[in-house]
C-alpha cells in the first residue's frame, strides 16, 4: 500500500474503538496500520485496531497478574518495551503449547506429500522483443517481430541461437538465448506456465506475451523434482505445526479474555480462523 495508507485512512469509519471503557484513539490506530499490509485502507484500519485491542486484553491481564519482566533484545540490537517484555512473558507463563510428536509430524506429511518434494529444474533458452503494453505502435511491431521469427524457427529450429543473438533484447542473447537452470518462482508467472507445459526440444507455438514483452521460449530439458523423505522434513513439519498450535493457543486464550471484557468497535477473529491446514 505505500505512503498511501496514511492518507487514505481519513476514509477509515471514527467509530469508538474501546476495551473495557477506555478508548484507543483514532490516531494511535492510524498510525498502527501502516504496519498492517491490506488491499484496502479499511482493511487495515480495522487489522491495526484487532491488534491494539488484543495488546490492550493482555497488558491488562499482565498487571491484574502483577507480571513483571525483563527485556529482551534480539540478533540486531533492538531491545524490547516494558509492555513487550510483559506481554511476552504472561504469554509464556499462561499459554502451554505441545509439541508436536513424530506421529504428528508422520499424519501431517501424509496428507501433504506434494508440499514435500524438491522443485522441478528447468534447462532453457528464450528470445525476448522487449515491448511496453501502453506503447501500442512498438508493442504491435515487437508482437510482428516475434511472429516473424517464430516462422522462421518453425520450419529451421537449429536457427534458435543465432535469432537470439540478433534479435533478443535479453542479455541472454549474447548466450544464445541460454538462461541455464530455472525453479519455480524465478520467472514471470506467464513465462512459467508456458515453461511447464513444454516437453524437451520444444518450442512455444506462439510468442508469450509478459510484462517485459513477448518471448519465444525453447525447453532444452527438465529435471522432475523428487519427493522428499519424511526424516528429511520431520524437523520442519515439527516446527510448522508447533507455530500452528501456539497461534491457535494463544487465539483461545485472547478469547477467553475477551469474553471477560467490554470490547467496543471490532470484533476480534476467532482461533477457528486460524486452523488452517
Amino acid at each position: 500500500m505505500g505512503c498511501s495508507v496514511q492518507t487514505d485512512l481519513v476514509t477509515a469509519p471514527r467509530k469508538r474503538v474501546a476495551v473495557n471503557g477506555l478508548a484507543i484513539a483514532h490516531d494511535v490506530i492510524s498510525r498502527e496500520a501502516q504496519n498492517h499490509k491490506a488491499p484496502t485502507p479499511l482493511a487495515a484500519w480495522t487489522a491495526a485496531a484487532r491488534a491494539l485491542v488484543v495488546r490492550a486484553l493482555l497488558l491488562n491481564e499482565a498487571r491484574r497478574l502483577g507480571i513483571a519482566a525483563g527485556a529482551l533484545s534480539d540478533a540486531q540490537g533492538r531491545r524490547e518495551t516494558e509492555e513487550e517484555a510483559m506481554i511476552r512473558t504472561l504469554v509464556e507463563r499462561e499459554v502451554a503449547t505441545p509439541l508436536a510428536d513424530a506421529e504428528a509430524c508422520l499424519r501431517y506429511y501424509e496428507s501433504n506429500r506434494r508440499r514435500f518434494r524438491s522443485a522441478d529444474i528447468y534447462e532453457a533458452a528464450h528470445i525476448l522483443f522487449a515491448a511496453r503494453k501502453d506503447e501500442r505502435l512498438s508493442f504491435d511491431r515487437a508482437r510482428a517481430a516475434a511472429d516473424a521469427a517464430l516462422e522462421i524457427l518453425k520450419s529451421e529450429p537449429g536457427r534458435f541461437a543465432e535469432l537470439a543473438r540478433v534479435h533478443s533484447a535479453c542479455p541472454s542473447g549474447s548466450q544464445g538465448g541460454n538462461l541455464g537452470q530455472l525453479t519455480a518462482g524465478q520467472t514471470t508467472p506467464e513465462f512459467e506456465a508456458a515453461l511447464s507445459a513444454l516437453e524437451p526440444g520444444a518450442m512455444t507455438e506462439r510468442p508469450i506475451e509478459t510484462r517485459y514483452g513477448f518471448h519465444i521460449i525453447k525447453l532444452e530439458r527438465k529435471i522432475a523434482g523428487k519427493e522428499l523423505p519424511f526424516e528429511f522434513v520431520q524437523e520442519r513439519i515439527a516446527d510448522y505445526l508447533a507455530d500452528r498450535v501456539h497461534r491457535i493457543a494463544v487465539a483461545q486464550y485472547v478469547s477467553r479474555l475477551a469474553a471477560q471484557s467490554e470490547i467496543e468497535g471490532v470484533a476480534l477473529p476467532t482461533p477457528a480462523d486460524l486452523r488452517v491446514a
